[in-house]
Protein backbone atom coordinates (compact mmCIF):
# COMPACT_ATOMS: atom_id res chain seq x y z
CA UNK A 1 0.00 0.00 0.00
CA UNK A 2 2.97 2.64 1.15
CA UNK A 3 4.59 1.50 -2.50
CA UNK A 4 1.73 2.22 -4.32
CA UNK A 5 1.46 5.99 -2.60
CA UNK A 6 4.60 6.61 -3.46
CA UNK A 7 4.32 5.71 -7.17
CA UNK A 8 1.17 7.69 -7.34
CA UNK A 9 3.08 10.70 -5.55
CA UNK A 10 5.86 9.84 -8.51
CA UNK A 11 3.35 10.07 -11.02
CA UNK A 12 1.70 13.53 -9.88
CA UNK A 13 1.46 16.65 -11.56
CA UNK A 14 0.25 19.75 -11.50
CA UNK A 15 -0.78 19.51 -14.81
CA UNK A 16 -1.00 16.90 -18.06
CA UNK A 17 -0.85 17.84 -21.58
CA UNK A 18 -1.86 15.11 -24.05
CA UNK A 19 0.20 15.93 -27.23
CA UNK A 20 3.01 17.55 -28.70
CA UNK A 21 2.14 19.33 -31.58
CA UNK A 22 1.76 22.84 -32.07
CA UNK A 23 -1.20 23.51 -29.50
CA UNK A 24 -0.08 20.83 -26.79
CA UNK A 25 3.71 22.65 -27.08
CA UNK A 26 1.85 26.16 -27.17
CA UNK A 27 0.19 24.67 -23.40
CA UNK A 28 3.22 23.64 -21.61
CA UNK A 29 5.24 26.84 -22.56
CA UNK A 30 2.46 28.44 -20.79
CA UNK A 31 1.67 26.55 -17.72
CA UNK A 32 5.69 25.77 -16.94
CA UNK A 33 6.27 29.74 -17.16
CA UNK A 34 2.78 30.02 -14.86
CA UNK A 35 4.87 27.69 -12.71
CA UNK A 36 2.87 24.62 -12.96
CA UNK A 37 4.96 21.68 -13.37
CA UNK A 38 3.82 19.83 -16.03
CA UNK A 39 4.15 16.48 -17.58
CA UNK A 40 3.74 16.25 -21.15
CA UNK A 41 2.52 13.13 -23.01
CA UNK A 42 3.73 11.75 -26.61
CA UNK A 43 2.40 8.78 -28.24
CA UNK A 44 5.60 9.11 -30.82
CA UNK A 45 9.26 8.92 -30.58
CA UNK A 46 11.37 11.57 -29.29
CA UNK A 47 13.40 14.37 -31.57
CA UNK A 48 15.38 16.66 -30.24
CA UNK A 49 16.51 20.08 -32.38
CA UNK A 50 18.11 20.35 -34.13
CA UNK A 51 19.23 16.89 -35.08
CA UNK A 52 16.91 16.08 -37.70
CA UNK A 53 17.87 12.63 -39.71
CA UNK A 54 17.81 14.02 -43.06
CA UNK A 55 17.80 17.80 -42.60
CA UNK A 56 21.30 18.58 -44.55
CA UNK A 57 21.39 15.52 -46.42
CA UNK A 58 21.98 15.53 -50.56
CA UNK A 59 19.25 13.15 -52.06
CA UNK A 60 21.92 10.54 -53.18
CA UNK A 61 22.86 10.16 -49.14
CA UNK A 62 19.51 9.02 -48.41
CA UNK A 63 17.87 5.73 -49.22
CA UNK A 64 16.33 5.07 -52.51
CA UNK A 65 16.98 8.76 -53.66
CA UNK A 66 14.60 10.38 -51.25
CA UNK A 67 11.65 8.46 -53.12
CA UNK A 68 9.22 5.68 -51.14
CA UNK A 69 9.89 2.11 -51.64
CA UNK A 70 7.29 -0.39 -52.14
CA UNK A 71 7.28 -1.11 -48.42
CA UNK A 72 6.83 2.48 -47.14
CA UNK A 73 3.78 2.06 -49.44
CA UNK A 74 2.70 -1.26 -48.04
CA UNK A 75 3.23 0.10 -44.27
CA UNK A 76 1.76 3.21 -44.79
CA UNK A 77 -1.37 3.13 -47.47
CA UNK A 78 -3.04 6.12 -46.04
CA UNK A 79 -0.42 8.58 -45.05
CA UNK A 80 0.78 8.14 -48.32
CA UNK A 81 -2.29 9.68 -49.82
CA UNK A 82 -0.31 12.89 -48.62
CA UNK A 83 1.62 14.95 -50.89
CA UNK A 84 4.06 15.54 -47.48
CA UNK A 85 4.81 11.72 -47.13
CA UNK A 86 8.16 11.27 -48.74
CA UNK A 87 11.09 9.24 -48.49
CA UNK A 88 13.34 11.72 -46.89
CA UNK A 89 10.61 12.24 -43.86
CA UNK A 90 9.31 9.17 -43.68
CA UNK A 91 10.16 8.64 -40.41
CA UNK A 92 7.87 11.10 -39.00
CA UNK A 93 5.19 9.44 -39.56
CA UNK A 94 2.84 7.03 -38.19
CA UNK A 95 2.80 3.42 -39.32
CA UNK A 96 -0.69 2.39 -40.61
CA UNK A 97 -0.58 -1.31 -40.29
CA UNK A 98 -0.37 -0.97 -36.56
CA UNK A 99 -2.76 2.48 -36.16
CA UNK A 100 -5.76 1.18 -38.60
CA UNK A 101 -9.18 2.56 -38.97
CA UNK A 102 -12.58 1.55 -40.30
CA UNK A 103 -13.10 4.31 -43.06
CA UNK A 104 -17.21 4.40 -43.37
CA UNK A 105 -16.44 6.90 -46.19
CA UNK A 106 -12.44 7.76 -46.66
CA UNK A 107 -10.68 9.96 -44.26
CA UNK A 108 -7.51 10.74 -44.87
CA UNK A 109 -5.87 10.63 -41.50
CA UNK A 110 -2.58 12.15 -41.64
CA UNK A 111 -0.34 11.53 -38.65
CA UNK A 112 3.12 12.48 -37.23
CA UNK A 113 4.27 10.26 -34.45
CA UNK A 114 7.43 12.11 -33.46
CA UNK A 115 7.86 14.35 -30.39
CA UNK A 116 6.80 17.48 -32.28
CA UNK A 117 4.08 15.94 -34.14
CA UNK A 118 2.64 17.68 -37.23
CA UNK A 119 4.49 20.89 -36.46
CA UNK A 120 7.26 19.71 -37.89
CA UNK A 121 5.47 19.38 -40.77
CA UNK A 122 2.68 21.70 -41.25
CA UNK A 123 2.56 24.47 -44.14
CA UNK A 124 3.24 27.17 -41.59
CA UNK A 125 0.32 29.48 -43.28
CA UNK A 126 -0.37 31.64 -40.22
CA UNK A 127 -3.78 34.00 -40.90
CA UNK A 128 -6.10 35.83 -38.60
CA UNK A 129 -9.85 34.50 -38.36
CA UNK A 130 -12.04 37.60 -38.08
CA UNK A 131 -15.69 37.99 -37.11
CA UNK A 132 -17.01 37.13 -40.72
CA UNK A 133 -15.52 33.03 -39.82
CA UNK A 134 -16.77 33.75 -35.84
CA UNK A 135 -20.52 34.94 -36.61
CA UNK A 136 -20.92 33.25 -39.60
CA UNK A 137 -22.69 30.24 -37.99
CA UNK A 138 -24.96 32.68 -36.31
CA UNK A 139 -25.89 34.69 -38.84
CA UNK A 140 -26.67 31.92 -40.90
CA UNK A 141 -28.31 29.58 -38.45
CA UNK A 142 -25.55 26.86 -38.90
CA UNK A 143 -24.74 24.73 -36.22
CA UNK A 144 -24.39 26.56 -33.11
CA UNK A 145 -22.47 30.18 -32.46
CA UNK A 146 -19.11 30.63 -31.70
CA UNK A 147 -19.11 31.93 -28.01
CA UNK A 148 -16.16 34.08 -28.91
CA UNK A 149 -15.41 37.06 -31.08
CA UNK A 150 -12.64 38.59 -32.91
CA UNK A 151 -11.81 41.19 -29.88
CA UNK A 152 -11.70 38.47 -27.43
CA UNK A 153 -8.67 36.68 -29.39
CA UNK A 154 -6.87 39.46 -31.03
CA UNK A 155 -4.54 40.19 -28.17
CA UNK A 156 -3.79 36.68 -27.96
CA UNK A 157 -3.16 36.61 -31.85
CA UNK A 158 -0.54 39.71 -30.90
CA UNK A 159 1.30 37.43 -28.40
CA UNK A 160 1.55 34.82 -30.20
CA UNK A 161 2.64 35.76 -33.43
CA UNK A 162 5.42 37.40 -31.16
CA UNK A 163 6.71 34.47 -30.42
CA UNK A 164 6.56 32.62 -33.28
CA UNK A 165 7.97 34.95 -35.97
CA UNK A 166 5.56 35.25 -38.80
CA UNK A 167 6.66 37.26 -42.23
CA UNK A 168 4.17 38.90 -44.10
CA UNK A 169 3.00 42.21 -45.18
CA UNK A 170 0.16 44.50 -43.83
CA UNK A 171 -3.09 44.78 -46.22
CA UNK A 172 -5.71 46.31 -44.73
CA UNK A 173 -8.22 43.34 -45.72
CA UNK A 174 -11.11 43.89 -43.37
CA UNK A 175 -11.95 39.92 -42.85
CA UNK A 176 -8.14 38.95 -42.83
CA UNK A 177 -6.67 41.10 -39.97
CA UNK A 178 -2.87 42.49 -40.04
CA UNK A 179 -0.90 41.02 -37.80
CA UNK A 180 2.96 41.71 -36.23
CA UNK A 181 4.69 40.58 -38.92
CA UNK A 182 8.24 40.37 -40.15
CA UNK A 183 9.53 41.33 -43.06
CA UNK A 184 7.88 39.64 -45.75
CA UNK A 185 9.28 37.44 -48.56
CA UNK A 186 9.41 38.72 -52.20
CA UNK A 187 6.96 38.14 -54.95
CA UNK A 188 8.61 37.00 -57.94
CA UNK A 189 8.57 38.55 -61.50
CA UNK A 190 5.51 36.65 -62.94
CA UNK A 191 3.70 37.15 -59.38
CA UNK A 192 4.20 40.93 -59.44
CA UNK A 193 3.11 41.17 -62.64
CA UNK A 194 -0.05 39.18 -61.93
CA UNK A 195 -0.74 41.26 -58.94
CA UNK A 196 -0.82 44.54 -60.80
CA UNK A 197 -3.07 43.02 -63.81
CA UNK A 198 -5.44 42.03 -60.75
CA UNK A 199 -5.50 45.69 -59.53
CA UNK A 200 -7.05 46.33 -63.24
CA UNK A 201 -9.12 43.44 -63.61
CA UNK A 202 -10.20 42.78 -59.98
CA UNK A 203 -9.76 45.44 -57.75
CA UNK A 204 -11.74 44.15 -55.36
CA UNK A 205 -9.40 40.72 -55.56
CA UNK A 206 -6.40 41.47 -53.01
CA UNK A 207 -3.48 39.49 -53.44
CA UNK A 208 -0.36 39.30 -51.09
CA UNK A 209 2.34 37.23 -50.37
CA UNK A 210 1.94 34.84 -47.78
CA UNK A 211 1.95 34.83 -44.27
CA UNK A 212 4.16 32.09 -43.36
CA UNK A 213 6.02 31.31 -39.64
CA UNK A 214 8.94 31.08 -41.70
CA UNK A 215 11.52 33.57 -39.97
CA UNK A 216 13.21 36.63 -42.30
CA UNK A 217 15.02 38.31 -39.29
CA UNK A 218 16.20 36.57 -36.37
CA UNK A 219 14.16 35.33 -33.46
CA UNK A 220 15.79 34.46 -30.19
CA UNK A 221 17.47 31.13 -30.29
CA UNK A 222 16.32 30.46 -33.93
CA UNK A 223 17.96 31.58 -37.01
CA UNK A 224 16.92 32.94 -40.62
CA UNK A 225 14.90 30.86 -43.26
CA UNK A 226 17.78 29.96 -45.78
CA UNK A 227 15.57 29.34 -48.65
CA UNK A 228 16.07 25.58 -49.05
CA UNK A 229 12.43 24.76 -48.86
CA UNK A 230 13.36 21.73 -47.38
CA UNK A 231 11.24 22.24 -43.98
CA UNK A 232 9.66 19.23 -44.36
CA UNK A 233 12.82 17.65 -43.21
CA UNK A 234 13.03 19.26 -40.29
CA UNK A 235 14.75 22.73 -39.63
CA UNK A 236 18.12 22.67 -38.12
CA UNK A 237 18.22 26.47 -38.14
CA UNK A 238 14.95 26.72 -36.20
CA UNK A 239 13.97 28.91 -38.91
CA UNK A 240 10.27 28.14 -39.01
CA UNK A 241 8.30 27.58 -36.18
CA UNK A 242 8.03 24.11 -34.38
CA UNK A 243 7.38 22.89 -31.22
CA UNK A 244 10.66 21.50 -31.48
CA UNK A 245 12.58 25.00 -32.04
CA UNK A 246 10.30 26.92 -29.58
CA UNK A 247 8.03 26.45 -27.42
CA UNK A 248 9.65 23.35 -26.23
CA UNK A 249 12.51 25.07 -25.24
CA UNK A 250 11.16 27.89 -23.26
CA UNK A 251 9.13 24.89 -21.21
CA UNK A 252 12.79 23.36 -20.33
CA UNK A 253 14.20 26.63 -19.49
CA UNK A 254 11.85 26.96 -16.48
CA UNK A 255 12.74 23.62 -14.70
CA UNK A 256 9.02 22.66 -15.06
CA UNK A 257 8.34 20.41 -17.78
CA UNK A 258 8.51 16.76 -17.91
CA UNK A 259 8.53 15.10 -21.52
CA UNK A 260 7.11 11.25 -21.88
CA UNK A 261 7.48 10.12 -25.42
CA UNK A 262 6.38 6.94 -26.40
CA UNK A 263 3.62 7.48 -24.33
CA UNK A 264 -0.46 6.75 -25.75
CA UNK A 265 -3.04 8.01 -23.62
CA UNK A 266 -6.29 5.57 -23.93
CA UNK A 267 -8.48 7.29 -21.61
CA UNK A 268 -9.15 10.08 -18.89
CA UNK A 269 -9.60 8.77 -15.58
CA UNK A 270 -12.56 10.10 -13.80
CA UNK A 271 -13.48 10.13 -10.18
CA UNK A 272 -17.10 9.89 -10.05
CA UNK A 273 -17.54 11.11 -6.52
CA UNK A 274 -15.07 14.20 -6.96
CA UNK A 275 -17.25 15.08 -10.11
CA UNK A 276 -13.35 16.03 -11.82
CA UNK A 277 -10.83 14.75 -14.01
CA UNK A 278 -8.03 12.68 -12.10
CA UNK A 279 -5.59 11.96 -14.25
CA UNK A 280 -5.00 9.56 -17.39
CA UNK A 281 -4.09 6.17 -18.20
CA UNK A 282 -1.49 5.28 -20.75
CA UNK A 283 0.14 2.82 -22.57
CA UNK A 284 3.93 2.46 -23.39
CA UNK A 285 4.51 2.28 -26.69
CA UNK A 286 7.70 0.17 -26.55
CA UNK A 287 7.15 -2.05 -23.11
CA UNK A 288 3.20 -2.72 -23.26
CA UNK A 289 2.96 -1.63 -19.83
CA UNK A 290 -0.18 0.63 -18.88
CA UNK A 291 0.38 3.01 -16.44
CA UNK A 292 -1.58 5.99 -14.91
CA UNK A 293 -0.77 9.71 -14.34
CA UNK A 294 -2.45 12.18 -12.01
CA UNK A 295 -3.31 15.88 -12.02
CA UNK A 296 -5.16 18.61 -11.12
CA UNK A 297 -5.80 20.25 -14.47
CA UNK A 298 -5.64 17.86 -18.06
CA UNK A 299 -4.80 19.65 -21.68
CA UNK A 300 -5.63 17.34 -24.55
CA UNK A 301 -3.94 18.45 -27.37
CA UNK A 302 -3.92 14.96 -29.56
CA UNK A 303 -4.93 16.36 -32.42
CA UNK A 304 -9.25 16.41 -33.57
CA UNK A 305 -9.52 12.43 -34.18
CA UNK A 306 -7.27 11.58 -31.13
CA UNK A 307 -8.68 14.18 -29.12
CA UNK A 308 -12.35 12.36 -30.10
CA UNK A 309 -11.09 9.08 -29.17
CA UNK A 310 -9.73 9.43 -26.08
CA UNK A 311 -12.90 11.37 -25.37
CA UNK A 312 -15.31 8.49 -26.13
CA UNK A 313 -12.84 6.20 -25.01
CA UNK A 314 -13.25 7.59 -21.54
CA UNK A 315 -16.71 5.82 -20.12
CA UNK A 316 -18.28 5.75 -16.85
CA UNK A 317 -21.72 5.66 -15.07
CA UNK A 318 -22.23 9.59 -15.07
CA UNK A 319 -20.84 9.38 -18.70
CA UNK A 320 -21.68 6.38 -20.53
CA UNK A 321 -21.12 7.73 -24.08
CA UNK A 322 -17.88 9.65 -23.26
CA UNK A 323 -16.53 11.98 -20.89
CA UNK A 324 -18.00 15.42 -21.24
CA UNK A 325 -20.49 13.94 -23.45
CA UNK A 326 -24.14 14.90 -21.98
CA UNK A 327 -24.67 17.01 -25.37
CA UNK A 328 -24.17 14.28 -27.68
CA UNK A 329 -21.68 16.31 -29.66
CA UNK A 330 -18.15 15.11 -29.05
CA UNK A 331 -16.84 13.11 -31.84
CA UNK A 332 -19.17 14.75 -34.10
CA UNK A 333 -19.26 17.72 -36.57
CA UNK A 334 -15.81 16.89 -37.96
CA UNK A 335 -14.22 19.49 -40.63
CA UNK A 336 -11.56 19.80 -42.74
CA UNK A 337 -10.54 21.93 -45.79
CA UNK A 338 -11.21 20.93 -48.91
CA UNK A 339 -8.54 21.57 -51.79
CA UNK A 340 -7.36 19.74 -55.00
CA UNK A 341 -8.94 22.46 -57.17
CA UNK A 342 -8.09 25.67 -58.96
CA UNK A 343 -6.33 26.76 -61.98
CA UNK A 344 -3.19 27.35 -63.85
CA UNK A 345 -1.35 28.81 -67.45
CA UNK A 346 1.66 29.09 -69.14
CA UNK A 347 3.09 32.95 -69.01
CA UNK A 348 5.69 34.19 -71.93
CA UNK A 349 7.76 36.77 -71.08
CA UNK A 350 10.21 37.22 -68.31
CA UNK A 351 12.85 34.76 -70.02
CA UNK A 352 15.75 37.13 -69.01
CA UNK A 353 14.77 36.82 -65.31
CA UNK A 354 15.14 34.44 -62.54
CA UNK A 355 14.51 34.22 -58.73
CA UNK A 356 16.45 33.93 -55.13
CA UNK A 357 16.32 29.89 -53.76
CA UNK A 358 13.89 28.21 -53.42
CA UNK A 359 11.33 30.43 -51.52
CA UNK A 360 9.25 28.40 -48.76
CA UNK A 361 5.98 29.97 -49.12
CA UNK A 362 3.95 31.25 -51.85
CA UNK A 363 1.22 33.95 -52.79
CA UNK A 364 -2.10 34.01 -51.08
CA UNK A 365 -5.72 35.57 -52.45
CA UNK A 366 -8.49 36.17 -49.46
CA UNK A 367 -11.50 34.88 -50.09
CA UNK A 368 -13.51 37.17 -52.33
CA UNK A 369 -16.83 35.57 -52.32
CA UNK A 370 -20.04 35.79 -50.23
CA UNK A 371 -18.72 39.06 -48.63
CA UNK A 372 -20.94 41.79 -49.50
CA UNK A 373 -22.69 40.01 -52.52
CA UNK A 374 -24.22 37.13 -51.70
CA UNK A 375 -24.77 33.68 -53.92
CA UNK A 376 -27.29 31.93 -54.03
CA UNK A 377 -25.95 28.45 -54.97
CA UNK A 378 -23.34 28.51 -51.76
CA UNK A 379 -22.43 29.74 -48.17
CA UNK A 380 -19.14 30.59 -47.28
CA UNK A 381 -16.15 30.97 -49.39
CA UNK A 382 -12.35 29.45 -50.52
CA UNK A 383 -8.96 31.37 -50.66
CA UNK A 384 -5.92 30.35 -53.18
CA UNK A 385 -2.54 29.69 -52.91
CA UNK A 386 0.01 29.06 -55.50
CA UNK A 387 2.64 31.46 -57.56
CA UNK A 388 4.68 31.24 -59.89
CA UNK A 389 8.13 29.54 -60.97
CA UNK A 390 10.18 28.22 -63.90
CA UNK A 391 10.27 24.56 -65.17
CA UNK A 392 13.62 23.36 -63.91
CA UNK A 393 15.47 20.46 -65.64
CA UNK A 394 13.06 17.39 -65.06
CA UNK A 395 11.17 18.64 -67.99
CA UNK A 396 13.76 16.83 -70.11
CA UNK A 397 12.02 13.57 -68.88
CA UNK A 398 9.47 13.83 -71.48
CA UNK A 399 11.34 15.41 -73.95
CA UNK A 400 11.47 14.13 -77.44
CA UNK A 401 15.31 15.15 -78.08
CA UNK A 402 18.20 13.39 -76.96
CA UNK A 403 21.84 13.81 -76.99
CA UNK A 404 23.67 16.81 -77.36
CA UNK A 405 20.32 18.67 -78.33
CA UNK A 406 18.47 17.92 -75.14
CA UNK A 407 21.54 18.82 -72.75
CA UNK A 408 21.97 22.05 -74.67
CA UNK A 409 18.18 22.87 -73.78
CA UNK A 410 18.24 21.86 -70.45
CA UNK A 411 21.05 24.15 -69.28
CA UNK A 412 18.29 26.95 -69.11
CA UNK A 413 15.57 27.46 -67.06
CA UNK A 414 12.39 27.00 -68.69
CA UNK A 415 9.38 28.58 -69.34
CA UNK A 416 7.39 30.34 -66.82
CA UNK A 417 4.15 29.29 -64.97
CA UNK A 418 1.62 30.45 -62.75
CA UNK A 419 -1.07 28.41 -60.87
CA UNK A 420 -2.85 28.52 -57.88
CA UNK A 421 -5.29 25.88 -55.40
CA UNK A 422 -8.01 26.99 -53.51
CA UNK A 423 -9.15 26.11 -49.87
CA UNK A 424 -12.32 26.11 -49.23
CA UNK A 425 -14.48 26.38 -46.18
CA UNK A 426 -16.68 22.74 -45.24
CA UNK A 427 -19.53 23.45 -42.57
CA UNK A 428 -20.15 21.65 -39.40
CA UNK A 429 -22.54 18.33 -40.18
CA UNK A 430 -23.59 16.36 -37.14
CA UNK A 431 -23.68 13.71 -38.82
CA UNK A 432 -19.53 14.49 -40.07
CA UNK A 433 -18.46 11.78 -37.09
CA UNK A 434 -16.00 9.31 -35.54
CA UNK A 435 -16.99 6.59 -32.84
CA UNK A 436 -14.82 3.69 -31.16
CA UNK A 437 -15.09 0.84 -33.18
CA UNK A 438 -14.53 -2.80 -30.78
CA UNK A 439 -14.05 -4.73 -33.24
CA UNK A 440 -10.42 -3.57 -35.24
CA UNK A 441 -7.69 -3.48 -32.37
CA UNK A 442 -4.62 -1.29 -33.28
CA UNK A 443 -1.00 -3.02 -32.19
CA UNK A 444 -1.45 -2.40 -28.65
CA UNK A 445 -4.74 -4.20 -28.41
CA UNK A 446 -6.83 -1.16 -28.05
CA UNK A 447 -10.21 -0.44 -29.99
CA UNK A 448 -9.89 1.67 -33.00
CA UNK A 449 -11.56 4.57 -34.57
CA UNK A 450 -14.33 4.39 -37.73
CA UNK A 451 -14.59 7.70 -39.75
CA UNK A 452 -18.30 8.18 -41.27
CA UNK A 453 -17.18 11.88 -42.88
CA UNK A 454 -17.89 13.45 -46.06
CA UNK A 455 -18.03 17.05 -48.37
CA UNK A 456 -21.11 17.56 -49.25
CA UNK A 457 -23.38 19.22 -51.94
CA UNK A 458 -22.17 22.80 -50.15
CA UNK A 459 -18.31 22.25 -50.70
CA UNK A 460 -19.34 20.86 -54.06
CA UNK A 461 -20.73 23.55 -55.29
CA UNK A 462 -17.91 26.06 -54.16
CA UNK A 463 -15.27 23.93 -55.71
CA UNK A 464 -16.81 24.55 -59.27
CA UNK A 465 -16.97 28.06 -58.74
CA UNK A 466 -13.00 28.06 -57.47
CA UNK A 467 -11.91 26.45 -60.48
CA UNK A 468 -13.56 29.06 -62.64
CA UNK A 469 -13.32 31.66 -61.32
CA UNK A 470 -9.21 31.01 -60.90
CA UNK A 471 -9.68 30.32 -64.70
CA UNK A 472 -10.79 33.52 -65.28
CA UNK A 473 -8.21 35.66 -63.59
CA UNK A 474 -5.57 33.89 -64.85
CA UNK A 475 -7.59 34.60 -68.85
CA UNK A 476 -7.91 38.46 -68.00
CA UNK A 477 -4.00 38.49 -66.89
CA UNK A 478 -3.49 37.43 -70.70
CA UNK A 479 -1.41 34.34 -70.25
CA UNK A 480 -1.54 31.22 -72.00
CA UNK A 481 -3.27 27.70 -71.91
CA UNK A 482 -4.99 28.18 -68.78
CA UNK A 483 -6.56 25.00 -67.30
CA UNK A 484 -8.89 24.72 -64.26
CA UNK A 485 -8.44 21.78 -62.51
CA UNK A 486 -10.47 19.81 -59.74
CA UNK A 487 -9.13 16.70 -58.75
CA UNK A 488 -10.27 14.46 -55.91
CA UNK A 489 -10.01 15.48 -52.32
CA UNK A 490 -11.29 13.84 -49.33
CA UNK A 491 -11.62 15.58 -45.91
CA UNK A 492 -8.40 14.97 -43.88
CA UNK A 493 -6.25 15.93 -46.97
CA UNK A 494 -6.15 19.54 -46.30
CA UNK A 495 -4.47 18.31 -42.30
CA UNK A 496 -6.85 20.82 -41.19
CA UNK A 497 -8.98 18.23 -39.22
CA UNK A 498 -11.32 19.67 -36.47
CA UNK A 499 -14.76 20.10 -34.71
CA UNK A 500 -15.15 16.57 -32.62
CA UNK A 501 -15.67 19.09 -29.02
CA UNK A 502 -16.93 22.24 -30.25
CA UNK A 503 -17.15 25.41 -28.28
CA UNK A 504 -20.57 26.66 -27.70
CA UNK A 505 -22.98 28.80 -25.60
CA UNK A 506 -24.97 25.52 -24.46
CA UNK A 507 -23.73 22.96 -22.56
CA UNK A 508 -26.65 20.86 -23.94
CA UNK A 509 -25.36 22.03 -27.79
CA UNK A 510 -21.74 21.74 -27.01
CA UNK A 511 -18.64 20.53 -25.42
CA UNK A 512 -16.46 23.55 -24.58
CA UNK A 513 -17.19 26.70 -23.29
CA UNK A 514 -15.69 29.89 -24.45
CA UNK A 515 -12.44 29.24 -22.48
CA UNK A 516 -12.22 25.51 -23.59
CA UNK A 517 -13.08 24.09 -20.35
CA UNK A 518 -15.76 21.36 -20.59
CA UNK A 519 -18.70 22.21 -19.55
CA UNK A 520 -19.51 19.44 -17.67
CA UNK A 521 -15.74 18.62 -16.55
CA UNK A 522 -14.39 21.63 -14.98
CA UNK A 523 -10.61 20.91 -15.03
CA UNK A 524 -10.25 19.15 -18.52
CA UNK A 525 -9.32 21.64 -21.68
CA UNK A 526 -8.82 20.99 -25.02
CA UNK A 527 -7.03 23.51 -27.59
CA UNK A 528 -6.64 21.37 -30.52
CA UNK A 529 -8.75 21.44 -33.87
CA UNK A 530 -11.23 19.73 -31.73
CA UNK A 531 -12.90 23.00 -30.30
CA UNK A 532 -13.87 24.43 -33.83
CA UNK A 533 -17.16 25.21 -34.16
CA UNK A 534 -16.92 26.26 -37.56
CA UNK A 535 -13.83 25.93 -40.04
CA UNK A 536 -13.18 29.41 -42.14
CA UNK A 537 -11.50 29.16 -45.16
CA UNK A 538 -7.97 30.05 -43.96
CA UNK A 539 -5.23 28.00 -42.15
CA UNK A 540 -6.17 26.80 -38.37
CA UNK A 541 -3.01 26.98 -36.67
CA UNK A 542 -2.70 30.91 -35.35
CA UNK A 543 -5.84 30.75 -33.83
CA UNK A 544 -5.19 27.03 -32.01
CA UNK A 545 -2.04 29.07 -30.99
CA UNK A 546 -3.77 31.66 -29.91
CA UNK A 547 -6.84 30.05 -28.75
CA UNK A 548 -4.36 27.86 -26.10
CA UNK A 549 -2.60 30.61 -24.70
CA UNK A 550 -5.31 32.06 -23.84
CA UNK A 551 -6.97 29.11 -22.18
CA UNK A 552 -3.69 28.37 -20.34
CA UNK A 553 -4.04 32.40 -18.79
CA UNK A 554 -7.84 31.18 -17.56
CA UNK A 555 -7.09 28.31 -16.34
CA UNK A 556 -4.01 29.41 -14.04
CA UNK A 557 -6.18 32.17 -13.19
CA UNK A 558 -8.84 29.38 -11.89
CA UNK A 559 -6.53 27.52 -10.24
CA UNK A 560 -5.77 30.18 -8.09
CA UNK A 561 -8.86 31.00 -7.28
CA UNK A 562 -9.68 27.28 -6.56
CA UNK A 563 -12.43 26.93 -8.73
CA UNK A 564 -10.51 23.92 -10.03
Amino acid sequence: MNLNLKTQAQNTYDVIVVGSGISGGWAAKELCESGLKVLMLERGKNVEHPNYPTATKELWEIGNGGRLTQADLEHCPVQSRHYSYRGDNKHFYINDLENPYKEIKRFDWIRGEVVGGRSLLWARQCYRWSDLDFEANKKEGIAVDWPIRYKDIAPWYDYVEKFVGISGKAEGIAHLPDGNFLPPMEMNCVEQDFVNKMKVSYPDRKITIGRTANLTTPVKGRGTCQYRNLCHRGCPYGAYFSTNASTLPAAFETGNLTLRPNSLVNRVLYDEQLGKATGVEIVDTETHEVIEFYSRIIFLNASTLATGYILLNSTSNRFPTGLGNGSDQVGRNIMDHHKGVGANAQVDGFEDQYYFGRRPNGVYVPRFRNLADKRKDYLRGFGYQGGASREGWGRGTIDSDIGPNLKQDLQSPGGWTIGFNAFGECLPYEENRIAINSDLKDRWGRPTLTTNIEFKDNEKTMRQDAALAMAEMLEAAGYKNVKPYDTISFPGNANHEMGSARMGRNSKTSVLNGYNQMHEVKNVFITDGSFMTSSSCVNPSLTYMAITARACAYAVREMKKLNI
